[in-house]
């Protein structure tokens, strides 16, 4: 299990924890910028796919599931980006970028890692977001929570469309895990990555979310 480094949660309250209201800043509690870590994006292998990240000075920018090849892959990965260059070489990657990488591959080989020491740079994801997304990066590998639990733990009651909204323009696919948050009765619900609801349902049962994989659509048991 990755080391669990604060992510930003900043309670007005004085208390810290999952449905506790407060607000967030956008960056790891006591974390330091990186001059040295110009901006820039590569791809790596893992058990399911070329995936992809892209990150700055201030941390990751962006992680991105496989598409149907890597042109699609970088498209994808750098929407909304600017001046990020591709790195050809693993010994060109920042150091907290490695560490990144060799989370992400372990998470998807099945060890049970929740990434919560990656650094994101969240400056320009709009402000509910950030607390969705820090929210979801309480959720343990192997568990799972609703789009209406998530908004009752943020003591927003009603919001879980606005949630799930969130949730599907989330650039941090795996590091904010997303595919852990389902719809009420048992459902999947939507999954904005290549594959959708289907490789939500693949991530699940690597990370052991439930007894026997199901097909879309369908209801499944937890753990």
């Amino acid at each position: 299990m990755g080391k669990n480094i604060p992510v930003g949660l900043n309670w007005t309250s004085g208390t810290s924890g999952p449905g506790k209201p407060g607000t967030f800043s956008a960056l790891p509690l006591g974390f330091q910028p990186d001059p040295a870590a110009v901006s820039g994006s590569t791809l790596f292998d893992t058990a399911v796919g070329r995936c992809g990240i892209a990150w700055g000075a201030q941390g990751v920018l962006a992680v991105q599931l496989p598409e149907t090849n890597d042109a699609g892959t970088r498209r994808r990965l750098l929407r909304g980006l600017v001046s990020v260059p591709p790195v050809q070489t693993r010994q060109a990657l920042p150091e907290f970028v490695q560490g990144a990488i060799e989370g992400v591959v372990a998470l998807l080989r099945g060890e049970p890692r929740d990434l919560r020491e990656i650094v994101l740079d969240m400056q320009r994801i709009p402000p509910f977001h950030q607390r969705v997304y820090e929210l979801a990066r309480t959720i343990d590998p192997g568990k799972t929570m609703t789009y209406g639990e998530v908004a009752q733990a943020l003591s927003l009651p009603g919001a879980s469309r606005a949630v799930g909204q969130a949730l599907g323009s989330n650039p941090f696919v795996i590091v904010v895990p997303c595919h852990r948050v389902l719809a009420a009765q048992g459902q999947a619900g939507g999954f904005s990555a290549p594959g959708g609801t289907r490789t939500k349902l693949r991530l699940l049962t690597i990370e052991r979310a439930f007894s026997q994989p199901p097909e879309p659509g369908d209801s499944f048991s937890l753990f």
